[in-house]
């Protein structure tokens, strides 16, 4: 387990707001021709911000109630959410809203092509470190062997809208709902007349068109080992940007050793494959969230291995001897920004 830098869970506003992993360049700056909205909202313990050009204030409105929608779906905290049914449920079927089914179709699929590396059955565990509540505890190896054997996504039951969960099983969808989020809130803001967005869910960037003055987006990804500064800067296009990394929620327990909220299912401890942050950059935020998390766990050869098979997404790794690794499809669109060397992943 690393001994690093470690920004514990952050509550002021303010804070919430620079400890994502992504944001829009600050070198981005353009020309706004179009008539140009903003709204920042809280949901989904975090704050979004959303920007759009074209469109009005309706179309804002129209995303924040599709936010709150999906949020009063997919909170774990929530006692009417789906998600807080389906883990109070004892084993019995529960119908699910088309969101939620979505959600956990992907969850199953990213499992399985991950060899479980993403695994939403692990929340117990998750909860037993204190990430979900602040009361950080490092889990006994006695509790740790009584839960293990309950995490397994596998054991999950689709049938149409009803979804059966076993009575020794939790899950949280938190991996992969601001993903789907940010795919949902730029189909409203299209369908409601914004010719260009940007948003930006806790630190999931997603952009749609261009910018006013026909150029590309910049988006930044921050530097693991100093958060608080620019690690490189990408452009893209129609493109969502999500980033995990070991720097976002976590502790340092009284062995001195610092422990972070992405849990390796296979052990039961925070995952330490070697990697502090993994960038996925694709066409649709569902699946960037799902294998932020999956590569992060993974470690740099199974993310390389797993990548080199479906090359249709592209990612950034940063690894834990300060090194960053990224794929050849956005090689002529990265800037390193850092001190760290930078070294591109290829196909053969």
């Amino acid at each position: 387990m690393n001994n690093r830098y470690c920004i514990p869970l952050l509550t002021a506003a303010a804070l919430l707001m620079t400890s994502s992993g992504c944001s829009l360049s600050k070198n981005s700056g353009s020309s706004e021709k179009a008539d140009s909205y903003s709204r920042t909202i809280f949901a989904m313990d975090t704050y979004m911000t959303v920007k759009i050009y074209g469109g009005s204030e309706k179309t804002l409105d129209a995303a924040e109630n599709r936010i709150k929608k999906l949020e009063s779906e997919l909170s774990v905290t929530l006692p009417d959410s789906d998600i807080s049914k389906l883990n109070s449920s004892g084993g019995e079927p529960v119908e699910v809203s088309e969101d939620t089914l979505a959600i956990l179709k992907k969850a199953v699929d990213t499992g399985d092509i991950t060899d479980g590396a993403l695994d939403v059955t692990a929340y117990p565990i998750v909860k037993d470190w204190g990430f979900t509540t602040g009361n950080y505890t490092i889990p006994s190896e006695s509790r740790l062997n009584e839960l293990l054997p309950c995490v397994d996504y596998r054991r999950i039951s689709i049938d149409r809208n009803k979804v059966t969960l076993p009575a020794d099983q939790q899950i949280d969808l938190g991996a992969l709902a601001k993903g789907y989020t940010g795919d949902e809130v730029m189909t409203i803001l299209r369908d409601n007349g914004a010719e260009a967005a940007v948003i930006s869910l806790g630190g999931n960037v997603q952009t749609s068109g261009k910018k006013p003055d026909g150029s590309s987006w910049k988006v930044a990804v921050r530097d693991p080992f100093s958060p608080e500064t620019d690690m490189c800067v990408i452009e893209v296009d129609e493109k969502a940007i999500i980033t995990s990394g070991n720097y976002e929620r976590c502790f340092t327990g009284e062995d001195g050793k610092n422990y972070w909220h992405i849990i390796d299912p296979k052990d039961g401890f925070p995952a330490d494959n070697g990697i502090v942050s993994a960038t996925i950059i694709g066409n649709d935020g569902l699946t960037c969230d799902a294998l932020s998390t999956a590569m992060f766990v993974k470690g740099l050869d199974g993310a390389a291995e797993l990548w080199r098979s479906d090359r249709s997404y592209d990612m950034i790794l940063v690894t834990d001897d300060q090194k960053i690794f990224y794929t050849e499809g956005i090689k002529d669109v990265f800037s390193n920004m850092s001190h760290m060397p930078a070294e591109v992943i290829t196909v053969d």
